[in-house]
């Protein structure tokens, strides 16, 4: 009997000493295989046990993508969201932000006229996204509707575009030119392929840029050079326009790029048929209007 005691004692004593070093070895930083490898306890069961109530190293933590959400939720509450504001500002469920935030305070209640302005706001966002998809759709749906041009079609569009964009002869000033100038990428990129329809040579036409002096010249000449398909060095020189501080323009951000201004030389011929073709188009518009008669 005393031999089996005497077994047990040093079985409990071994590990006790087995736990103290590897508690000893948790505290400084090393991972369970690290520890089995240290003390040589291969025995997976006895090797949690050695280290039980010891919380393992920060580093060998997975990282839980939820961690980034929760913390967040977090730091809303403690602003005063709601579960729903805050479901909705990270499109979590409220059962994972109940969970999250339960041990922090509640939100004061807003008095009755913020709620009603807060719940106000939130059926505008709600109709403000479906607008703006039915406003995609219809937009695509348009877009498909047309299709691909005919030479024809595309004729007449360009007779159209420069006539609302373009120079235009006057009888005081007879100059029969063809200058299109415009701030639009699709504009500029339709109307130089209607100049491809119609035959122009492209060694025909002189590009420069038009834009604002406060403006990032260079960026704006490297933007419509690569859009036109030529290198900046192809392109004229650039007119700079004074900007004045009391007109509030909005075309001014990072998107502004100015305008192109796109002329052909030894247009007259062109500039007559571009003239004789809109007032071709205009004559048929007066007699669907019943103004006018078909000649």
């Amino acid at each position: 009997m005393t031999s089996v005691r005497s077994k047990v004692h040093e079985k409990y004593a071994d590990f006790e000493s087995l736990r103290s070093q590897a508690v000893a070895l948790r505290r400084s930083g090393l991972s369970l295989r690290q520890i089995r490898d240290r003390l040589g306890v291969h025995n997976h069961d006895l090797l949690q046990r050695l280290v039980k109530g010891e919380p393992p190293p920060d580093w060998t933590r997975r990282p839980n993508a939820k961690d980034d959400l929760r913390a967040r939720a977090r730091e809303l509450r403690l602003q005063g969201m709601t579960y729903d504001r805050i479901q909705a500002e990270l499109g979590c469920s409220t059962s994972s932000i109940s969970l999250w935030v339960r041990d922090l305070p509640k939100p004061a209640r807003r008095p009755p006229d913020e709620q009603a302005r807060l719940a106000g706001r939130k059926r505008w966002e709600h109709e403000r996204e479906v607008r703006g998809a039915e406003r995609r759709r219809a937009k695509a749906a348009a877009r498909e509707a047309v299709g691909r041009l005919t030479d024809r079609e595309l004729f007449l569009v360009g007779v159209g575009l420069y006539w609302a964009e373009g120079a235009k002869d006057k009888s005081y000033d007879r100059r029969e030119s063809v200058v299109f100038v415009n701030s639009d990428p699709d504009m500029v990129l339709t109307f130089l392929a209607w100049l491809d329809l119609l035959g122009v040579e492209r060694e025909r036409l002189r590009l420069r840029v038009m834009i604002l002096e406060s403006a990032d010249v260079t960026g704006a000449e490297r933007y419509w050079s690569a859009l036109a398909g030529i290198g900046p060095e192809a392109l004229g020189k650039t007119t700079l326009k004074k900007h004045n501080p009391k007109t509030r323009r909005k075309n001014v951000g990072e998107g502004y790029h100015g305008c192109l201004v796109i002329g052909v030389l030894r247009a007259a011929d062109l500039y007559r048929r571009i003239e004789g073709s809109w007032h071709g188009i205009a004559a048929e518009a007066q007699v669907r209007l019943g103004y006018g008669l078909r000649q």
